[in-house]
């Protein structure tokens, strides 16, 4: 899943934790089905914060008129 998270933009991987949520909030999921979304939702959450937070951080540090890298960029 870290492998595709990172090939996949934001706003594709934030639009498939929508329709996750959507698909469970149905009802109609037997147990197995909705384990596997539900699984496969804090994944994508996890990484999406990740991103978040990454982003906030830059940001902070473009405002404080820091320039150089942030920790985890290449």
């Amino acid at each position: 899943m870290k492998k595709e998270q990172e090939t996949v933009g934001f706003e594709a991987r934030l639009e498939t934790l929508e329709q996750i949520t959507e698909k469970m909030e149905e009802g109609k999921l037997d147990l197995a089905e909705l384990m596997k979304l539900y699984e496969q939702g804090i994944k994508l959450s996890e990484g999406l914060k990740k991103d978040l937070e990454l982003a906030q951080t830059t940001l902070t540090e473009l405002k404080d008129g820091k320039l150089k890298p942030v920790e985890g960029e290449a």
